[in-house]
Formats: C-alpha cells, structure tokens, sequence
C-alpha cells in the first residue's frame, strides 16, 4: 500500500530571492483538477486563538494564478546508477559480488542487479531467485556475497562468506536468466522503476568474467569494479575496471562511513580513503523529488523585503508555501534585519515526533492550524533528528521536497500553556512584534549569509535572529563575528544556538549535512569513525568540539533542556545600574516573562547561560537570570564528567538556569541574548505589550539609533 500524499503541496527552488529573480514552485495534486496559486504576505503564524492569530496579507493584486494540477510521485530509496554495463557474453561465465553489512535482515533487498540479474540478501542470506544461501545474515556483520552463472552448462553458484571467519555457504542450481547487457544498478533492482532497495553498506561491487565456486577464485577477469573509496565528497561512482563503467547516486546516501577493513587508525577519510570504501543506503533516503515546475514567479522591483508565501488551494486541500524576499542589492535598506535560520528549519524539516497523539489533532483542527504532520506523511522524508529504518541517522536534508513543518500554523507540540509552535512559525512571533511596533526591517537567510558572507549584513545597524539559530558553517559564524567586531549590533533572541556544525556542497546547495558526533543533545550518535562531513571533509559535531562555543559569538551558550515549558527571569542588580538601565526603562518588576505564548514562559524549554571559560567576552554583564526551572529541565551532557560533577565546577543543578547578556565589543559593535527558546513567545501579553515586549522595544531603538 502506497504512502499517503497530501492533497496539495510543494516546494521552491530555494527559500529567498531578491527582486528580479524568479521562484520556481513545484506542485503535486494527487486527486488532479484545477489548482489556485495566489501570493499572500505572512504577517504571523501563531494559530492559538489567544494569541496573535494566523495573519496574512492578500498580495493577490501581484501574483493570482489557475493552474492545471497533477499528480508527481515521489520514489524514496538511495542507489546507484550505471547507464550502461559492461560488455557481456551471452555464451561466457559471469560473476557479480560485493562486501555487505546488511542494516535490515528481513526483507528481500537488491544489492547489485544487472538486467533481470539479481544479487540480493534476504531472511535466508544471500539471494537469487529462488535460490538463497539458506544461513540468516547478522546485522551489522560484514559478509562477501557472489553469485557465478555458466551459460555454456546452464549452472549456477550463490556464495556468501562472513569476513570475521566462518566456513562459506555455497549453494548451486539452475540458471534461471541469461546475463544481458543493460544498466547496473547498485542498491536497487529494475532500472525502469528502482525497487527492492538495500539497507546497509556495500562496498567493491564488481562484474567480473569466469566462473566461481568458491571464494577467493583463479582465473577471474575485471569487468567492473567500482571503488568507493574515489570520490568519496562526490555524487559519482568511478569504475576502475577496463571499460570506464561509471556511475552516479540517487537520493544522497552516506558515504565517508568505514568500510569492512576499517582499522580505527585514521578517524578521518581524507587521510585513509581505503578504509572508507563503503556508501550507506537506505530505503527511505529522499534527496530530491525531481519534481517538474509548475509555474515560475519574478520578485517584482518593488515588492519589500520580507516574509511571503504562495497559497495554495484546490477542490481537496490548501497549502501555503513560504519563502523570503530580501531587499535589493543596492537597497534601499531598513535600519534592521532578520536572519531567519533556514539551516534550522531545513534541519528540523519533517521531524515525525513519537508524541503526536489525538489530542494534538484535536487542538489542530479546532484552531485550524496546519494539517500535514510529518508522523503521517513519511512519504515527504524525514528530518536530521529522525533515523532510517535501519536505525542509522538520517545525516542528509534537503528543500527540494515539501517540509510541513516549515509552514504558517505548523504545531510541534500539543502545548497545554501556549501554543507549541517551533522554528518557522515560531519565529513569527517576532515578525509580528516587528510590525506591531512598526520597526522596519529587511529578512536575510542563513543561507544567503553562508553564500555571500558579511557583506549581507554590512547595511544593517542591527541583526535579530529568531527564537533557535542552531545550526550553521563556519561561513555563518564568521560572518557574524566580523559583523560584531566592526560595528554591528546583534540581538540573539533565542536558545541552543550556534550549536552543531553542518557541511554544504557548492554542487547540491539544496542539501545539508550533519553527523551527530561525540557530545551533544542528541537523538542519535554517529558511528566511531563517521565523524567527518563527505561534503567538506571537516569534522562534525558541536560548534563547541571545534572550539567554536557559541559563548563566543553571543555571549551564552547551551545549558540545560527540558520539555517545552518555562519559567521567568528576575532582572539582578546590574540591570539598574545606569549604563544599562536603558534597557530596562518603563519596567518596574524584578521578574520578566512570566508568561507567554511558548511553554507558558520566557524562560524555557532550552537555556543558555554566560561561561568565561567558554568564550564568553570579558566585559559581558548578566542582567537577568531564570529562576524556579520546571522539573523537567536538566543539564546537557557536554557540561558533565561523571555523577554530578560538572567541567565549570558547579553544582550540576545550578547549571539550569537562562541569562540575559549585554557586551560591547572594541570595534564599536554590541551584543544582546536572552537565553532562551521560549523567549519571543513572551513578547505576546494581551497584546505585544508587557516587560518582554518592552526590553526588547528599548534595546531595539538603541541598536538601530
């Protein structure tokens, strides 16, 4: 049974684009018909009736359009591709083989497939046919696999031989298809529709000539054999054999993983390739949907900066496709920018949560939010914190496929003291402050600022991130210090930042990669020596491994997590003193956010905190701190040594705590953070007004003045 679809949804060729450039949107109907795409400008993506609301701005005056729908499957499942293989004989003895560690033991699974050839593994070993080797394979145990066709005598031999020792399995019978030449494909069977994928490693896959009853064989002749260990940071796989055979990959397995004769002397492949001769596929790998473009759109010259949408509507369903304009190159510029964390979202993107129950669509039907949620559609892949079906780590996201998450109205949680909302929608808390107190501003994307560096910020007088900037390149991070150091003033306003380092290919920007290295909140590990990015070569992990704490770029840095609910900050004495009692002007309480939209408080969900030790500039001064942490929230692994003894020293619950900070840096540039996820939900309070709503109003008009 196929996988359910939603009715209607898509994707753009990138999330940004300047005026004069062109969106390229690509939909699928699966119930066919007529379409309506119209352009809505997104002002808030709250749909909790006590808050803001779900907010847009008609914009059909620019862009209302009919189109034919129709429907564009999508196929999951990473393999590759030879177009064309080897020459082959029709009268002479043939043999294909490959190193295996199998990820799933229990289903019939292609590993490499010429024509109707076919070797596979399946709950009986390796297979053909009919024909298995009649031994169960071990997951994660390497294993050599052949199968050897005679034409001339009509027989035929199945092979399977684990490599850490035991006797071969070796079964013979009948032919049943005659070798012809056609694609190969590796991971896959049937070229036509690619099925039966493998999940696990494979590595020297080869077509060779003659005849194998055993294993190690005389007398044998290369046909094919591709070596994974070239071009490992590529899409292509390179034969090495005598006719060129190459081949490329389809939806970004994981390469760079150790191979069958890793010895775990070198951790890095760039240093010992032949030990990472192996590619990861999986069975539910998307990378690209392929899908064709529906319509094309041209930013207009005039249309400000700011957060768009294409909405989507047909007979069945709707859909509403976000993205961002950025101003024009040669401005005019706001005082102020958003740098929206597409790289987050893109991270996050499709992240099927275990605790989706009824009560949560319950709450999102009756608030009309958004319907598509990830843990029903697994079609749309998965998202970095999700694993495969072999229990790996999903380590490639890409946008060239709808992201429900990423959408106006999308709940993550079923929040009983707020409205759950997470990333995209969550940052419109802020957008909808912005307009609220008629700050003008310019949106930028992560994205833009890994490609263009920090010139995309030269213009501003200040920067706003969102309310969870986590992952970023080196590009970012250095964009944002060189900012800061020459003048430009930087409000983070969010929690867990700065935190894990991704890669990016120039070849496939559509695409992100991360490996969950040692340390670090984390839903899954990287294996021993899968620690480096194939896209870069660089080492993965947290910011902080690479010592690049994010106490360096914002002053805090990750503290303690725990479910999506917060508590309040109480301002410390260094909040009246007069150099920085600007901030606070209009706020007569000690105690801010008590709470907000977002767990019910300010402070919450994940904190950070200062760390001199950690980066954390001298001068910095602590202006607030949370107090009275829900039970649920706990300290980060990377903080502990062992029982409760902590790196900083101190006790291991006092490191559950939020800070306000406040530093200048030489170069005349200054930085402000607050600490927290939770804490953009609290600008709301019967209304954009309140102590959160008003800290935030005065550092804004004295970082954009």
């Amino acid at each position: 049974m196929a996988d359910p679809e939603l009715p209607i949804t898509g994707y753009l060729d990138r999330f940004s684009h300047r005026p004069g450039e062109s969106f390229s949107c690509h939909v699928s109907c699966p119930g066919g018909g007529d379409y309506r795409a119209r352009l809505i400008r997104v002002i808030s993506g709250d749909p909790n009736p006590a808050g803001p609301g779900l907010r847009f701005a008609d914009l059909s005056s620019r862009f209302d359009q009919s189109f034919p729908a129709r429907h564009q499957p999508i196929t999951l499942g990473s393999y590759a591709v030879v177009d064309r293989g080897p020459p082959c004989d029709r009268g002479m003895a043939r043999t294909w083989t490959a190193l295996v560690c199998p990820g799933i033991v229990s289903a019939p699974q292609a590993v490499l497939s010429e024509g109707a050839v076919v070797l596979g593994i399946g709950p009986d070993g390796a297979c053909h046919g009919g024909l298995t080797a009649g031994t169960p394979m071990r997951k994660g145990a390497w294993y050599r696999i052949w199968l050897s066709v005679r034409p001339a005598t009509g027989d035929l031999v199945l092979g399977q031989q684990r490599l850490d020792g035991g006797p071969p399995v070796i079964r013979s019978g009948p032919m049943a298809v005659q070798p012809e030449l056609g694609t190969v494909l590796i991971a896959a069977e049937n070229a036509a529709t690619p099925m039966s994928h493998f999940n696990g490693k494979i590595e020297a896959p080869a077509i060779l000539a003659g005849f194998a009853e055993t294993w190690p064989s005389t007398g044998m002749e290369v046909l094919a054999s591709w070596d994974f260990s070239l071009g490992i940071a590529t899409q292509r796989i390179a034969d090495t054999g005598p006719h060129s055979c190459h081949g490329h990959l389809v939806n970004l397995p994981t390469r760079a993983v150790v191979g069958a004769f890793w010895t775990g002397a070198e951790h890095s492949w760039r240093h010992a390739p032949g030990e990472y001769a192996a590619i990861h596929f999986h069975a539910d790998d998307l990378g690209d949907c392929g899908w064709a473009a529906d319509f094309t759109w041209t930013v207009p010259d005039d249309l400000p900066s700011g957060a768009y949408a294409f909405h989507l509507t047909s007979a069945a369903g709707e859909d509403r496709i976000p993205f961002y304009v950025l101003p024009k190159r040669t401005g005019p510029f706001a005082k102020v920018a958003f740098l929206a964390s597409t790289f987050t979202y893109q991270a996050y993107a499709n992240h099927a949560r275990v605790e989706i129950d009824r009560a949560y669509f319950d709450r999102v039907a009756a608030w009309g939010a958004a319907p598509g949620n990830p843990a029903s559609y697994p079609i749309y892949g998965r998202s970095l914190y999700n694993m495969h079906s072999d229990g790996s780590g999903i380590s490639f996201s890409s946008r060239r496929r709808p992201i429900l998450t990423m959408r106006p109205g999308f709940l993550t949680f079923n929040d009983p003291l707020g409205s759950g909302l997470r990333h995209y929608p969550a940052d419109t808390h802020l957008l909808a402050w912005l307009e609220d107190q008629r700050i003008d501003f310019d949106i930028v994307t992560d994205e833009d600022l890994d490609e263009e560096g920090v010139a995309l910020l030269r213009p501003y007088r200040a920067v706003l991130t969102g309310s969870h900037p986590e992952y970023h390149t080196a590009r970012t991070l250095d964009a944002l210090m060189d900012y800061t150091k020459t003048g430009g003033k930087m409000a983070y306003l969010g929690g867990n930042g700065f935190y894990w380092r991704i890669a990016r290919d120039p070849a496939m920007p559509w695409a992100i990669e991360l490996r969950r290295a040692e340390g670090g909140i984390r839903t899954w590990a990287a294996e021993p020596g899968e620690y480096y990015h194939q896209t870069d070569g660089q080492m993965g992990g947290l910011w902080r491994r690479n010592r690049r704490p994010p106490q360096q770029i914002c002053g805090v840095g990750f503290s303690a997590q725990g479910r999506f609910e917060g508590t309040y900050y109480r301002l410390l004495p260094e909040a009246r003193d007069p150099r920085f009692a600007w901030m606070f002007e209009g706020i007569d309480d000690d105690i801010i956010g008590d709470h907000g939209l977002s767990g019910g408080g300010a402070a919450g969900f994940e904190l950070d905190r200062a760390d001199n030790d950690l980066g954390t500039p001298d001068g910095t001064v602590i202006l607030a701190r949370s107090e009275n942490s829900p039970a649920s929230h706990y300290t980060v692994p990377e903080e502990v040594l062992a029982g409760t003894l902590t790196i900083s020293g101190e006790a291991i619950k006092e490191l559950v705590r939020a800070e306000i900070v406040y530093f200048e840096r030489d170069g005349g540039g200054a930085v402000f953070s607050v600490g927290s996820i939770t804490f953009c939900g609290s600008l709301w309070r019967n209304g954009f007004e309140g102590p959160v709503s008003r800290l935030l109003a005065n550092v804004m008009r004295r970082f954009s003045a």
